[in-house]
C-alpha cells in the first residue's frame, strides 16, 4: 500500500436514480450497472460505514477538514430526513477538532423551504444545475414526462437564496448554449449567483447510426453525439465569458476556469482534477459501497471494491490506483509534451483523449483545439493578473494594461 495522501470520494447515496431525464446525461445509464436494483438508496449500515471510513482515512491522510460530496443522480429524492442522519452520523464519527464540510449537486426542482432551512443550518454548499435561460435549459433538461425543468429550477434557487444557502452554479456547455457564452454568463449574473462552474460536455456515439453525430477526425467510429459542444465552440464560449468577465467581474464573479488557469499561470499546482499533471485522488462511490477510480470511469474494469467488504484505506492508497493517476501524464501524446500551453492544460483529462493529434497520434484530447484557442485570446492578461498577484496587487489592476478608461 502507498502513503496515504489526500483524497476526494464523490458519493453517489442514490446512486444514478433522478427524477430528471437530461438527454445528455451519462449517468442515466450505469443503472445497468444493477438491474435487480428497485430502490437505489444507500442502507443505513453502508451509510455509516461510509462516513466513518472516510473520516478516518481523511485522518489517516493528515487532513484537518473533511469534505463530503453528495451527488447522484439527485439527492434531494432522498428527503431532508436521510440528510439530517448523515449529519448526525458525521457528529458520531467526527473526533474533536476535525472539520466537517458538505458539498450537495441538485438539479433544484425539489428544494422546498424545509430543505433551505436545513441547508442553511448545515452550512452545506450546494451546486445547481442551471444551463442558461428558459429556451436554452429546456432544451436538453426536461423531466421525465419530458416537460421542462426552468420554472422549478428557479423556484429552487428562489429557496437556497431566501434562505442563504451558499450556492454556485454548475452549467454545462452543450450544443444548444455553445454559441452563446455571454448571454448565458449575463444571465447567471443577472440571477444573483457569484460562483460558476462551466462543464463541457462531449460523448462518444455508442451506435454508428447517428446520422446527425459529428465525427472526430473523420472516423466513421469515432463519432459523438449531437449535443456534444464542438471544441471551436466551447473555446469560443470560453473567450467570450472570459472577455465579459476580465473587463468587469474580476474578484466580484468567480468562475472556476477562470480562477483555476489563474493559479496555473502563476506557476502554483491546478486546484481542478481536469489540469493536473496525474489525477487519481477524486474517486466514486457508489450506493452499494462500490469505489471507482473516477466519477468518469464507473465502469466494471475501474472497480477497486466494495467498503463493506474491504477497508477503504486499502483502495485508495494502492498501486493500481497510483498507476491510473500516473497515467494521465505517461500516456501524454508528443504533441501536449511540446506544447507551449502543456503547464496550463496537461493534456486534460483522460476521458476526452480520444481524438488524434496533427500527426496522427491517437490519445489526444478532444478540447485541445478549445484551450489552445483560450490559451492564445487570453494568455497574456491572465499573464498580467499573475504578475499583479504575485506581487500582492488585485488581479484586478490588470484591465487598466488592456483598456483605456471611458
Amino acid at each position: 500500500m502507498q502513503t496515504a495522501s489526500p483524497f476526494n470520494i464523490m458519493i453517489k447515496p442514490i446512486g444514478p436514480r433522478c427524477n430528471i431525464s437530461c438527454e445528455y446525461c451519462y449517468y442515466l445509464e450505469k443503472e445497468k450497472l444493477y438491474p435487480d436494483e428497485k430502490k437505489f438508496r444507500m442502507a443505513d449500515d453502508v451509510l455509516e460505514s461510509t462516513i466513518s471510513q472516510v473520516i478516518a482515512a481523511s485522518a489517516e491522510a493528515g487532513l484537518t477538514e473533511v469534505p463530503f460530496a453528495w451527488q447522484g443522480g439527485e439527492p434531494t429524492m432522498l428527503g431532508v430526513d436521510y440528510f439530517r442522519k448523515i449529519v448526525a452520523l458525521q457528529k458520531k464519527h467526527a473526533p474533536n477538532g476535525l472539520k466537517i464540510t458538505n458539498a450537495f449537486q441538485t438539479n433544484g426542482t425539489l428544494l422546498d423551504e424545509e430543505w433551505g432551512a436545513f441547508l442553511h443550518d448545515n452550512r452545506f454548499l450546494v451546486g445547481i444545475s442551471i444551463d442558461g435561460p428558459k429556451k436554452i435549459h429546456d432544451r436538453y433538461r426536461l423531466d421525465r414526462a419530458g416537460r421542462p425543468t426552468f420554472d422549478a429550477v428557479m423556484r429552487g434557487l428562489d429557496v437556497l437564496q431566501r434562505h442563504k444557502v451558499e450556492h454556485n452554479a454548475l452549467t454545462v456547455v452543450q450544443h444548444a448554449n455553445s454559441g452563446k457564452g455571454k448571454e448565458v454568463y449575463s444571465f447567471l449574473k443577472g440571477l444573483g449567483i457569484e460562483f460558476i462552474q462551466f462543464i463541457p460536455i462531449v460523448e462518444r456515439s455508442a451506435g454508428a447510426g447517428l446520422a446527425s453525430a459529428p465525427q472526430v477526425d473523420m472516423e466513421p467510429g469515432n463519432s459523438v453525439t449531437a449535443w456534444s459542444v464542438s471544441p471551436r465552440a466551447y473555446g469560443k464560449f470560453l473567450c467570450d465569458v472570459f472577455d465579459v468577465w476580465f473587463r468587469h467581474d474580476i474578484g466580484t464573479t468567480f468562475v472556476q476556469f477562470f480562477d483555476v488557469q489563474l493559479g496555473l499561470w502563476l506557476g502554483a499546482p491546478s486546484t481542478l482534477c481536469v489540469f493536473a499533471e496525474s489525477c487519481g485522488n477524486g474517486l466514486a462511490l457508489e450506493h452499494d459501497g462500490s469505489l471507482y477510480s473516477c466519477d468518469h470511469y464507473v465502469y466494471p474494469e475501474y472497480r477497486l471494491g466494495n467498503l463493506t467488504k474491504t477497508p477503504l484505506r486499502e483502495m485508495l492508497w494502492t498501486e493500481r490506483q497510483q498507476a491510473f493517476g500516473n497515467d494521465k501524464l505517461d500516456q501524454l501524446t508528443a504533441q501536449c509534451r511540446s506544447c507551449a500551453f502543456r503547464f496550463a492544460c496537461n493534456g486534460g483529462c483522460p476521458k476526452h483523449r480520444f481524438a488524434r493529434t496533427r500527426n496522427g497520434e491517437h490519445g489526444h484530447n478532444y478540447f485541445c483545439e478549445s484551450y489552445k484557442m483560450f490559451f492564445h485570446h487570453a494568455g497574456d492578461r491572465l499573464k498580467e493578473m499573475a504578475n499583479l498577484v504575485r506581487f500582492g496587487r488585485p488581479a484586478s489592476e490588470a484591465r487598466a494594461a488592456f483598456y483605456r478608461p471611458k
